[in-house]
């Protein structure tokens, strides 16, 4: 069956996704769904509600504290779908299991996934606040030394850059991996499948692959933008001592976070030139992280979005829990 977006007690900008292990994960209002395509062909589709604790307090209703609130939600559900997604992607394929391996499954039993993805968790943001945090602020440091003898008016203005050319490199050097390839054409998916659904176009494959894979709203502008903030921000902490300058990242990266979604916000729904100039930059940048899929990764797309906008037209029925298996019909 094929849906067209003309419902207008939908408003489209609540929805985004981002790519999974060969899928795609959309978000809606109070729910996600997620496809997958299993080494089978099959598609495997999840769709459950997304619980988000405090969301009826009125002060993360609030504009960058509930930026704040959104940014860690959505680095929750992401790691989650994430490792699910590697699951299903991987299901039926056996391999014999290392000794480790199984002294782990023996010793921890079904909590092993558990623990594994929270291990996962610690240390990607151990990576990040490493590459990220430690990196811009030690050669920030030596740099501001080294070039204007110390100046602290400019301190946190040249870890910043520093901090942007690290990301840079990092984006571009993954770009190199296959896998992350892969990811990227279903990044490109999901911003198609996005822009045609705003548009009211039919989501068919052949009509969604006309759109373009860029999006104002994709996380890879967002991660630009809080690179771009940060340097506005922290360049009001003046101090030389790096331990000041530590604490000051650490404390303020919530305040990072919640002023980029404002700025994001603001620039999926605004059409100002403004907003063109802003959002040039992490558009070049989707370039990259993104790529054009073929018409199954696009299928895998619309069929993640379709079942987001069925299951909450289906109010009378709240979803707790869904998950299917389709057919490989190509």
């Amino acid at each position: 069956m094929t849906i067209k977006s003309t419902d207008k007690k939908v408003q489209p900008h609540f929805y985004g996704g981002q790519a999974v292990m060969e899928g795609v994960m959309m978000r809606g209002k109070t729910l996600y769904s997620m496809a997958v395509r299993k080494p089978n062909g099959e598609v495997t589709v999840v769709t459950r509600p997304i619980k988000e604790n405090g969301k009826e307090w009125s002060l993360l209703k609030l504009p960058v504290i509930r930026g704040m609130a959104a940014f860690v939600s959505s680095l929750s559900l992401g790691m989650k779908t994430l490792t699910e997604s590697a699951e299903i992607a991987t299901e039926g394929i056996e391999e014999e299991p290392s000794r480790f391996e199984r002294f782990l499954q023996d010793k921890f039993g079904d909590r092993l996934n558990k623990i594994l993805m929270n291990i996962s968790i610690v240390l990607a943001v151990g990576i990040a606040m490493l590459l990220f945090v430690l990196l811009p602020l030690w050669i920030g440091g030596a740099l501001n030394n080294w070039l204007i003898n110390g100046h602290p008016g400019l301190l946190g203005v040249i870890e910043g850059l520093v901090r942007l050319l690290i990301f840079l490199a990092y984006v571009l050097l993954i770009s190199r991996s296959k896998d992350i390839r892969r990811v990227f054409e279903y990044h490109g998916a999901e911003h198609k499948a996005i822009n045609a659904y705003e548009q009211n176009a039919e989501l068919t494959p052949d009509n969604v692959q006309t759109y373009s894979r860029l999006h104002n709203r994709c996380g890879t502008s967002f991660l630009l933008i809080v690179m771009f903030i940060s340097i506005l921000v922290f360049a009001f902490v003046r101090t030389p001592d790096p331990w000041i300058r530590l604490a000051s990242r650490l404390i303020l990266i919530p305040v990072v976070a919640g002023l980029s979604y404002e700025v994001i916000r603001w620039a999926g729904r605004s059409k100002s030139g403004l907003v063109k100039v802003i959002s040039f930059p992490g558009l070049c940048l989707q370039r990259i992280t993104t790529s054009e899929p073929d018409n199954s990764q696009t299928e895998i797309a619309i069929t993640a979005l379709k079942a987001v906008l069925e299951a909450e037209k289906a109010e009378a029925n709240p979803v707790e829990e869904v998950k299917e298996t389709l057919a490989h019909d190509h």
